[in-house]
């Protein structure tokens, strides 16, 4: 069976693949963390793909297993510090690193994590900024007077 990738319009053959073991690998990680932090990591594994060749399976299945302790973990180590890192921070922070590919703040191809754990370890649990950047999405917790002055200046933010 026959696939083609949405991103470059690469046919391959599924049984392939899955012969590969370094792509089985990949695959593999890539199930069993499913749904968007999914489709994200595919997205951001593709920073690394040198300018004139092909990310290598080899190379796909290190990185995916890199961030797979980070994830199963929910935490990393930035900056000689423990930050917590949930998956809803995993989701955020992903998001900002394609966006800031987007607006040209970050040039790939990417040589390491170090980009996106410094996103993670900006993470706040009490709000996420949504990607459109004007809205702020306050998390379901206890009030407190830090979401409230976050609440305050996001809205004086709009205007």
């Amino acid at each position: 069976m026959n696939i083609r990738c949405p991103c470059c319009g690469a046919v391959n053959s599924l049984d392939a693949l899955i012969a590969h073991d370094d792509a089985r690998a990949a695959l593999d990680r890539l199930a069993d963390l499913g749904g968007e932090l999914t489709r994200l990591l595919v997205r951001y594994c593709g920073l690394f793909r040198p300018e004139k060749s092909v990310l290598s399976m080899p190379r796909l299945a290190k990185l995916l297993t890199e961030l797979q302790a980070g994830i199963d973990a929910q935490s990393i180590e930035r900056g000689g510090k423990t930050c917590d890192a949930p998956p809803e921070a995993w989701l955020w922070a992903l998001q900002q690193v394609l966006e800031a590919r987007d607006s040209g703040r970050l040039v790939p191809p990417l040589k390491n994590h170090g980009y996106l754990y410094t996103v993670l370890a900006n993470w706040q649990p009490e709000a996420a900024v949504s990607s459109g950047g004007n809205t702020v999405r306050v998390m379901e917790t206890a009030p407190s007077k830090t979401r409230g002055g976050l609440a305050t200046l996001a809205n004086m933010k709009r205007y």
